[in-house]
C-alpha cells in the first residue's frame, strides 16, 4: 500500500466471525450488507465504514467496535 494510504487500521472481522462460529454470508444477511462489501471490509481493502454499518455488525456479533478494529503504527505488521 502506498505510504499516503497507510492508515494503520486493521480489521479483525475474520477473527470475530471465527470466534462466533458465523460465516460471512450469514452475517451479511443479518446486517443487510452484501457479501462483497463485507469481504472488502474483512480483507482490509475498505477505505471507510458507516457508523450505522459498524453498529449493525456490533449488534449481530455481540461485540464492541474495538473488537473489530485495531490500530497498529506503521512497521508493526
Amino acid at each position: 500500500m502506498p505510504p499516503e494510504e497507510a492508515t494503520g487500521i486493521r480489521v479483525r472481522l475474520d477473527q470475530v466471525l471465527a470466534e462466533r462460529g458465523m460465516t460471512l454470508t450469514e452475517l451479511a444477511q443479518r446486517v443487510g450488507v452484501t457479501v462483497v462489501n463485507l469481504s472488502v471490509l474483512k480483507n482490509g481493502r475498505a477505505r471507510a465504514i458507516r457508523f450505522s454499518t459498524l453498529a449493525a455488525l456490533c449488534r449481530e456479533l455481540d461485540c464492541r467496535p474495538g473488537d473489530l478494529l485495531d490500530y497498529e503504527e506503521d512497521g508493526q505488521d
